[in-house]
């Protein structure tokens, strides 16, 4: 953009009468020519585009800097709860380590698919997983053998699943759990990813002829009387800018309740609802369904005969799930703050920040011409004509129906891409407040209130923000801090011991463990402490 000293070196020595000009017409002589005109015309929608990104910017860094914040934070999240769940089978259940290991890395992406916006079904993916799995518990618990079932018998295996039904309710009882708060937290993220949206098609808006003009009579046709440090009357800037600003007006209710809907899925993101507390307690759901599965195993085993036929096995046997002794007595380090931080403290924080933008395109116009473009009251201004001490005509109100009577800027009928943000506002507001969502016991923000759903009362998973209580069968007994992402405890039969020290904050683990399961969680805990330091 041409500084002030390149358009002054431009402007010509002698004075006109300036019969040529289409705006910045003058009883009086002139200094501009046509086709100075025309560049202060450019450098007139080129200021005003300055002046709005300028204004968004500090709302656009804070949605987007928290949005990839939250995304890199579910990342480690999902790949944490991945881990715990290898971590089960190669402590507890080694003999079907391997083979699990791919069906818990299928199920995982599909978790992360869904969460970054891939339209695939939470039903579809965690009955998968758990028709995938039914084979490798048959083969290694309910009825294990020399060698493995064939692939045919183990599709049998996979088909009957659902009618057996040897994971008893579990299976239905995480669908519920993972639709209920998988999908506010993918609502979540793409409402953040629209906030971007909205503030990028409206920093750089098109503006019609008419608010060109007015634009170019505002800012610089006092220039071509030589008035170079005049600026506009406040109600003459007001009439100017909210006439151009009439179609991004029209965002502002829309915006308003993006916001508050925003705060109300916030709010509601906790208990069954929190991801965290869900993600990194599926280990915990699994090992019941394996237990459930193990304590039915002779009336399974009928079941099978009767819709499979015997087991029919081949010549090989699968491999069991590898570790390193001498590093497995190492232990885990954790760390630690004084000042912890959950992901439901940092929504809280993002959105009571986010908050202070509520009224931001209603109250546009005000704060640029007070900020920026207007003369301060009190001050000679230019009124469109001449320098006066006050500006006499009426100042309309914001929105496209107040302009009828601007004096100053003709607003016509609406703006295409204006609707198309609005509409898509609309949309998100309805998927925010649950109108949207899918079966899973009919999510509705309405109807959690203070005290959480009836379904969070009843499985006691957790009644608030700052706590959980476990429910005996090894789930997080608080809200995970960012820097505790470990189970306190985990109730299973072959791990002798996993417990964490108080003082040291050190976690130790005796019995069998994966190596490079070990090595990541280390990383993804240093990795959670390094995001949510800066």
């Amino acid at each position: 953009m041409e500084t002030m000293n390149q358009r002054l070196k431009s402007v010509p020595d002698l004075l006109d009468i300036g019969v040529d000009l289409q705006v910045c017409t003058s009883k009086n002589p002139t200094c501009c020519t046509k086709k100075m005109e025309e560049r202060y015309q450019t450098a007139a929608k080129q200021d005003i585009q300055q002046v709005l990104q300028t204004s968004s910017a500090t709302l656009k860094f804070l949605i987007s800097h928290n949005a990839a914040a939250f995304q890199e934070t579910f990342e480690m999240l999902i790949k944490l709860a991945e881990n715990y769940t290898s971590t089960l089978f190669c402590n507890a259940y080694r003999n079907m380590a391997a083979e699990a290991a791919t069906h818990v890395q299928e199920f995982f992406t599909d978790v992360a698919l869904f969460v970054f916006g891939t339209d695939i079904s939470i039903e579809e993916f965690v009955n998968r997983f758990f028709d995938t799995l039914f084979p490798v518990v048959y083969n290694h618990m309910i009825n294990p053998g020399l060698t493995d079932v064939t692939l045919e018998y183990a599709e049998c295996l996979q088909m009957a699943r659902r009618d057996i039904r040897p994971f008893g309710n579990i299976p239905k009882k995480i669908i519920g759990r993972m639709g209920r708060s998988l999908l506010p937290s993918r609502n979540f993220l793409q409402a953040l990813n629209l906030g971007i949206e909205v503030i990028n098609t409206t920093d750089h808006l098109h503006f019609s002829k008419d608010c060109s003009r007015a634009l170019l009579r505002m800012q610089y046709c006092p220039h071509c009387q030589g008035l170079i440090l005049s600026k506009p009357c406040m109600g003459y800037c007001l009439n100017v800018i909210r006439g151009c600003l009439a179609y991004m007006a029209e965002v502002d209710l829309h915006w308003q309740r993006y916001i508050q809907s925003l705060e109300e899925l916030s709010s509601a993101m906790h208990g069954t609802y929190d991801v965290e507390h869900v993600l990194l307690n599926f280990h915990s759901l699994v090992n019941d369904a394996l237990m459930q599965a193990r304590v039915n195993g002779p009336e399974l085993t009928e079941q099978v005969k009767k819709v499979c036929g015997p087991p029919v096995r081949k010549s090989t046997q699968s491999p069991h799930c590898s570790f390193d002794q001498n590093k497995y007595y190492q232990g885990l380090k954790m760390f630690s703050r004084d000042s912890e931080e959950t992901l439901a403290s940092r929504r809280k924080e993002f959105i009571s920040h986010l908050r202070l933008y509520r009224a931001f395109y209603g109250g546009l116009a005000d704060q640029l011409c007070g900020n920026e473009l207007a003369a301060a009251d009190g001050l000679p201004c230019w009124n469109g004509e001449d320098v006066v001490k006050s500006y006499t005509h009426r100042v309309v109100g914001s929105g496209i129906k107040a302009q009828s009577g601007n004096p100053e800027v003709r607003v016509k009928g609406a703006d295409p891409v204006i609707n198309q943000i609005i509409d898509k506002l609309k949309h998100v507001i309805q998927l925010l407040r649950g109108k949207s969502f899918p079966k899973y016991d009919n999510w509705d923000l309405r109807q959690t209130g203070s005290g959480g759903s009836v379904d969070e009362q009843m499985s006691g998973d957790c009644d608030d923000e700052d706590g959980c209580r476990g429910s005996g069968s090894g789930e997080v007994r608080r809200v995970l801090k960012i820097t505790d992402w470990m189970p306190d405890k985990t109730n299973l039969s072959d791990v002798k011991q996993i417990h964490q020290t108080i003082n040291a904050s050190i976690l130790h683990t005796t019995g069998a463990g994966c190596t490079a399961i070990v090595d990541y969680v280390t990383f993804m805990l240093i990795s959670l402490v390094t995001l949510f330091l800066w």
